[in-house]
């Protein structure tokens, strides 16, 4: 019986190079993998997926606008459906991948964020919290050594920013993980010494 899966983790967890891998370890048994990757996310390209590590694929792009049944259905046979940054879909995308599950008895792996620089959830993540038959945290640590649960959104020089939408893209130069301890205590210092 095939299953919906969110694989979360914070920023810097290796959500992409795990899709990927998992993309390749599908492909090599000889099945067909679908690729899908939200327009939001057009860090490294409209239709790339890129792990920090190097590893690359091209992914089909869905648009918020998007009903990923019918895409689905027009995009060939496929096997599995893997996702990366799936937090950018929308709910109702979200319910679609679970009727492809239940009605096409096809896996869905979704990779992505659970929640946004200021610990909110993306309603993308929250959806997938609702519905996943699986759900796994991909960890990754703080710069203290304990466990990273923070995406913490940070400025050109390093500083903690607490406001502003809810999706602004970036990498390393953008963004940390920070365990919460770590991140409560360098916003208290920031309005210490501003």
């Amino acid at each position: 019986m095939a299953k919906l899966y969110f694989k979360y983790g914070a920023m810097g967890s290796s959500k992409s190079a795990q899709a990927l891998t998992t993309k390749f370890n599908y492909e090599e048994k000889g099945m067909s993998v679908w690729l899908i990757k939200p327009s939001v996310d057009d860090r490294d390209g409209a239709d790339m997926i890129k792990s920090r590590i190097g590893l690359s694929a091209h992914a089909q792009v869905i648009t918020p606008t998007d009903n990923i049944i019918e895409t689905f259905h027009n995009a060939g046979k496929h096997d599995v459906i893997i996702s990366d940054e799936s937090q950018f879909f929308t709910p109702a995308q979200i319910d679609e991948l679970r009727e492809l599950v239940d009605q096409e008895n096809i896996p869905v792996l979704c990779f992505g964020l659970r929640t946004d620089f200021q610990t909110r959830f993306f309603p993308g993540s929250m959806r997938l919290m609702e519905l996943a038959d699986s759900i796994t945290e991909i960890k990754t640590i703080c710069s203290c050594g304990s466990k990273a649960t923070v995406n913490a959104r940070i400025d050109e020089n390093g500083r903690v920013i607490t406001e502003g939408s809810q999706v602004f893209l970036g990498g390393n130069d953008r963004y940390t993980a920070m365990c919460h301890r770590c991140w409560e205590r360098k916003i208290r210092e920031q309005q210490i010494r501003p």
